[in-house]
């Protein structure tokens, strides 16, 4: 099968969509990391199959409490919809049976996660290093209470 085929064959001969520059700036946060600070163990970034969405996995403690849970980020295209929505919104399930909603903007070697929506009080803010390898910065809620973070890539 010829590449322009593969991409064609599910679409009746349009292109198949392909995943925007803006989401696949989140490429860099694939693989291992150890994470340090107000949270501590691992986390894992892969994208599903198709590349639309990047999946994080979560094993870390906090407050003395085990999180686990699952990551989905990415840009919603709700059932009917044309165009996939205009931010890169995520939504975290964990172990306890939570879900927690944020959106995702990269900007040069800066990443803020937004807690909610897009402006909120509630973020992390963090830089990569010039290697790539390292992303370090804090959590800041309204009121207090946030804490540093940093992620090591491990693998």
């Amino acid at each position: 099968m010829t590449e322009n085929a593969e991409h064609t064959e599910s679409t009746g001969g349009a292109p198949a969509p392909r995943p925007d520059k803006e989401l696949r700036a989140l490429d860099r946060l694939t693989g291992s990391w150890r994470v340090t600070g107000g949270a501590e163990g691992t986390v894992v970034y892969r994208w599903m199959e198709g590349g639309f969405f990047l999946l994080q996995e979560v094993e870390l403690e906090q407050y003395g409490q085990r999180v686990t849970g699952l990551e989905v980020i990415g840009r919603e295209k709700p059932f009917g919809a044309e165009e996939p929505g205009e931010d890169i919104r995520s939504r975290f399930h964990d172990s306890q049976g939570n879900t927690f909603d944020y959106v995702y903007e990269l900007d040069g070697d800066t990443l803020t996660i937004w807690a909610g929506e897009k402006g909120s009080p509630a973020y992390f803010r963090g830089t990569f290093d010039a290697s790539g390898d390292t992303l370090a910065g804090a959590w800041v809620y309204p009121g207090g209470g946030g804490y540093d973070s940093v992620m090591t890539r491990t693998g």
